[in-house]
């Protein structure tokens, strides 16, 4: 018989990344999200820190999708000594493996980068995790299918439910003894361009809620017709569009937008370079996963035949020597790492360059920075001016804002007990908290890094 539910807040408390929840009961203890700590460097230190718990009893990991703030610490997980399974659906599953592969190379290239030019103070620089580490993880995935509850034990199940965001993406409900804890996951938004809106719980005792947007609504911008603009300030400057992009469901989105604007006969034929290793693989999860987006095959082959994949490392530095205008979409979202670094460092002091900031981005990232109209920026150890003319856009966000976060829980018949906000900066989760108190009148509690509440069954 269960007697209590320990719940500990590992990560995303307090702030946006780090998703990791504990749910400890007397059958089976249970990780919602593993993910990686990212922006200010208080946070991304957190990363290096052991968890304060005994990761050896944990027994699974559900993984509402596939981010690095939701599953880019699972490595550092099972060098802790976890050895239970890691669940999630086939998409999520198979977007995980791209990032962790992708975000192992990175750690290791930037790890040689600081010994090779001796710019870190640690003798010598180490990778966070290794390839070996993310093989390793590899090996406990295991697939499920959404809308299925699944038995974990006599009296524990779980469900995942499809909440949009990006591709198989979920909020995860689990049952224990009778009482319904959920987890939003990232709430998606409603007519997404390439996704289902999301599914709405229907009942919840204790439910957790994500808040990246809790204190604002995304614009009612005219996408196409900022981008038009934007494009054809760049042709007419004889410039570069440079749009740092997140590697899963943003870059599919832009690819899929830019064609569609130049089949509409709205912009030229200008070239488009695709430069993220990682984001090339997801297009390979759209095609392979056609039945979790609304792409038909000769859409989703009509888009990637109208852009450039550049392959090599080589192949980036001729699209930077590429005198032509052109629009670069490159990783990361937040111009914390990856390919993106190499065409800023040559291109951001140029005022004829434009960067496209099109998503959320966390405090202490290089992406804050330029939103916020730093005059310089780092990389690899030395400062760059920043003099070209930096854009933000909302609307392509797949985050759900504060409307659309109010309207996901408008479906749930009975009060919850709790509601705790996670996954959102101090002024996002207040405001949340507000609205949904005076919306609902639910009790709600912002908790804290390493936070406990217990629940009698």
């Amino acid at each position: 018989m269960i007697n209590a539910v320990k719940i500990t807040f590992l990560g995303a408390a307090g702030t946006v990344t780090g998703s990791k929840i504990l749910i400890e009961t007397s059958e089976k203890n249970i990780l919602v999200d593993c993910g990686m700590f990212q922006g200010v460097k208080a946070l991304r230190l957190q990363n290096w820190n052991n968890l304060p718990i005994d990761v050896s009893q944990i027994d699974v990991v559900l993984l509402t999708h596939g981010h690095l703030d939701h599953v880019g610490y699972l490595p550092r997980l099972l060098r802790q000594g976890f050895n239970g399974s890691i669940l999630g659906t086939a998409p999520t599953l198979s977007i995980a493996e791209i990032i962790l592969l992708e975000s192992a190379k990175i750690q290791e290239e930037e790890a040689e980068r600081a010994n090779t030019e001796n710019y870190s103070k640690h003798k010598p620089a180490l990778p966070l995790y290794d390839k070996l580490d993310v093989e390793r993880t590899l090996n406990k995935f295991q697939v499920e299918v959404p809308d299925k509850w699944i038995r974990l034990s006599e009296y524990i199940s779980y469900r995942f439910q499809t909440n949009g965001h990006i591709l198989g993406s979920t909020f995860v409900e689990i049952d224990i003894h009778g009482k319904r804890f959920v987890f939003s996951g990232d709430v998606g938004r409603i007519n997404d361009y390439l996704l289902a809106s999301p599914k709405k719980p229907e009942w919840a005792d204790v439910l957790f809620v994500e808040s990246t947007y809790g204190d604002g609504l995304h614009p009612n911008e005219n996408l196409e017709e900022t981008l038009t603009e934007l494009i054809h300030e760049t042709v007419r400057n004889q410039g570069n569009l440079i749009i740092p992009s997140f590697a899963v469901e943003r870059l599919q989105t832009l690819v899929f937008l830019l064609w569609k604007l130049y089949k509409k006969g709205k912009i030229p034929n200008i070239p488009i370079f695709i430069d993220s290793p990682m984001g090339n693989n997801v297009l390979k999860v759209f095609k392979h996963y056609s039945s979790w987006h609304k792409l038909s095959d000769a859409e989703y082959d009509a888009m990637c035949n109208h852009v450039n994949i550049v392959q090599t490392f080589r192949e980036t530095w001729e699209t930077i020597d590429d005198r032509r205008s052109k629009i670069i979409i490159a990783g990361s979202g937040m111009v914390t790492g990856g390919r993106v670094l190499t065409y800023l460092q040559q291109l951001v002091g140029d005022p004829t360059t434009t960067v496209l900031l099109t998503g959320f981005q966390a405090e202490g990232t290089r992406g804050r920075l330029l939103k916020e109209g730093t005059h310089e920026i780092r990389f690899y150890g030395k400062y760059y001016p920043v003099k070209a003319k930096i854009k933000s856009i909302q609307s392509l966000s797949a985050h759900a804002d504060q409307l659309e976060l109010i309207d996901w829980m408008s479906n749930i018949k009975n009060i919850p007990e709790r509601v705790y906000l996670v996954h959102g900066e101090p002024t996002a989760l207040d405001t949340l908290r507000l609205k949904i108190n005076t919306t609902y009148g639910w009790n709600v509690i912002i908790p804290e890094l390493y936070d406990n509440e217990y629940y009698n069954i």
